[in-house]
């Protein structure tokens, strides 16, 4: 039996991690349980699950009692450290933002293997993050579906050579809009995604395809790729997940319906393939699948994210930095979409890099960006 520990048990991704484990009771033991602000499911959680440690960033006197006996609870912006105690096996990291990274390097720091669903830690801290993993002998697991996909078609090898990587996208809400009508789209037109569900902040960076540029960079960190080797394609129907081409010109996909806990359960269960509750591909009722080139002027915010992404350093941080700030304004109706864009185009020119790659000087990136768009956009 795996004993987990579960950072973001209330997202999205939390959710769907429970409903694997639930399934499996005599497979994975939920040792921890950490979530941000919604302590409300956070109880419900707990007292389902029955975790040693629970954690919350805040959380009123009222519901601190109502935490099942022989749960610890620890609250503050990083309690979550707490949870990872010495008997955890796989670390689940499911936050959203920069924050993950901070989970991840403790994580490593204890020596623990990480299920992986934060973006952000490799995209701004993929040099430090994976020399800190090597060093400790930390695994780090994907559960992206495109990574995991990946990870699959290259036979849970991470060394494995191959030629090139495809990763798929599905275009996200705004694929069949014009760059005239993208003008006027709102937050909630955004949220819409076409085959996926999602939190908030993921799916709209599924609309402006950060989140796919976000993926290249991954990609580049968990498979020592270089970024000509790595291309992206629109696949509207999100059933072949991501793929793999070999030398001898052989291509290699995962398919399957859409759906999170797929690759979640690939990643608790690894090295073991478990039954699952994905039905099997009807490929006579599939149909057609297409792939379309992608419009880089449709979306500008993956071409200047990779373009700051390749310049290395603390580039990444700080666009990382813009896209979350811009992101959660367009959220709240404050910005235009377009705006998002401008945020992340806007930081690149203004920042300066801050030279070598430690935890202190992705921070300060980080925090410049938010400054900077704070600051521009007037909130």
């Amino acid at each position: 039996m795996k004993n987990i520990a579960i950072i973001g048990s209330t997202g999205s991704i939390g959710v769907q991690t429970l409903n694997v484990i639930r399934r499996y009771p005599e497979e994975f033991n939920v040792v921890s349980l950490s979530a941000g602000n919604n302590a409300e499911l956070l109880i419900e959680q707990a007292r389902e699950f029955r975790p040693e440690i629970a954690t919350v960033k805040k959380i009123s006197e009222e519901q601190k009692k109502a935490f099942p006996k022989g749960t610890a609870l620890f609250t503050g912006e990083n309690a979550f450290t707490e949870s990872i105690i010495g008997k955890v096996d796989l670390v689940v990291v499911a936050l959203v933002g920069f924050t993950g990274i901070v989970a991840v390097l403790d994580a490593i720091n204890k020596g623990k293997n990480i299920a992986l669903a934060n973006k952000e830690s490799l995209v701004v801290g993929g040099e430090l993050v994976t020399a800190k993993a090597k060093e400790k002998g930390v695994t780090i697991l994907p559960i992206d579906s495109e990574h995991s996909a990946i990870w699959q078609a290259l036979s849970f090898d991470f060394n494995k050579r191959f030629k090139r990587i495809i990763l798929t996208a599905s275009g996200g809400a705004f694929r069949d809009r014009t760059i005239e009508e993208l003008k006027s789209v709102r937050a909630a037109d955004a949220l819409k995604h076409p085959t996926w569900n999602m939190g908030a902040k993921i799916t709209i960076d599924c609309a402006t395809l950060v989140n796919k540029a976000f993926e290249v960079t991954e990609a580049k960190w968990l498979y020592n790729a270089d970024f000509d080797d790595i291309d992206v394609i629109i696949h509207r129907e999100s059933v072949i997940h991501s793929m793999v081409e070999y030398e001898d010109g052989s291509t290699i996909a995962q398919m399957s319906y859409p759906t999170m806990e797929l690759p979640i359960q690939i990643a608790l269960a690894y090295p073991e393939r478990l039954k699952s509750a994905v039905r099997s591909l009807n490929f006579a009722e599939l149909g057609k699948l297409t792939f379309e080139e992608l419009d880089r002027n449709k979306y500008s915010c993956f071409a200047e994210v990779l373009s700051a992404v390749k310049k290395g350093g603390c580039y990444p941080a700080a666009v990382n930095g813009a896209n979350d700030t811009a992101v959660e304004l367009f959220l709240k109706d404050r910005i235009s979409y377009g705006d998002i864009y401008r945020a992340i185009a806007g930081v690149n020119d203004a920042f300066s890099d801050c030279g070598k790659v430690d935890y202190e000087s992705i921070k300060q990136a980080n925090e410049f960006a938010v400054r900077y768009v704070k600051e521009k956009f007037g909130e």
